[in-house]
């Protein structure tokens, strides 16, 4: 959650996320975690439920969240849809207890994605859009994309004689 101000024609789309646990490839990390699949229907299973595993692998069901298309947001969206693959990234952040990590967030906005690269607690993966949340997507963008022209900041003019102009004289003191 970023704590945006909800905008009206918000659009939320709720998907659910599959995480990997393998083993550490560092004496100072008994685990490697990341997300490996965005699903656009959670499996009917709690939160960090294990679905399987084999050789050293776990596969865990991390949970459910909401995709969230904001209106002002679309020429984001719509640059992530024009790339070759469109992506969906996804936050886990550290949490308390097993497994040691919480779903934090999905999104399709590269901007968002950029602010958690960032953090370095939080594990961010970029994975393959799922075809029905593009779809959803593509749509969102046709109906509320507004074309926003790049306006300069007109700045004053500064007058050079103020500039040299000082409190107390000029001399520095004041």
């Amino acid at each position: 959650m970023t704590g945006r101000l909800e905008v009206p024609g918000t659009l939320r789309i709720p998907v659910a996320v599959l995480a990997e646990r393998r083993p550490g490839v560092t004496p100072w990390a008994e685990w490697s975690w990341r997300a490996v699949e965005v699903l656009e229907e959670a499996p009917p299973v709690p939160p960090w439920t294990l679905l399987r595993e084999e050789a050293g692998r776990s596969l865990f069901f991390a949970g459910t969240a909401e995709v969230t298309l904001h209106p002002t947001d679309t020429a984001n969206y719509r640059d992530n849809l024009a790339a070759t693959p469109p992506l969906v990234w996804v936050v886990l952040r550290p949490g308390p207890g097993e497994p040691g990590f919480d779903l934090h967030l999905v999104t399709l906005d590269p901007g968002e994605a950029e602010t958690y690269a960032e953090s370095g607690n939080d594990l961010l993966e970029s994975l393959p859009l799922p075809p029905g949340l593009r779809a959803a997507a593509e749509t969102f963008v046709a109906q509320h994309h507004v074309e926003r022209g790049f306006h300069k900041r007109r700045r004053d003019r500064l007058d050079p004689q103020a500039m040299s102009r000082r409190r107390g004289g000029g001399d520095g003191e004041g």
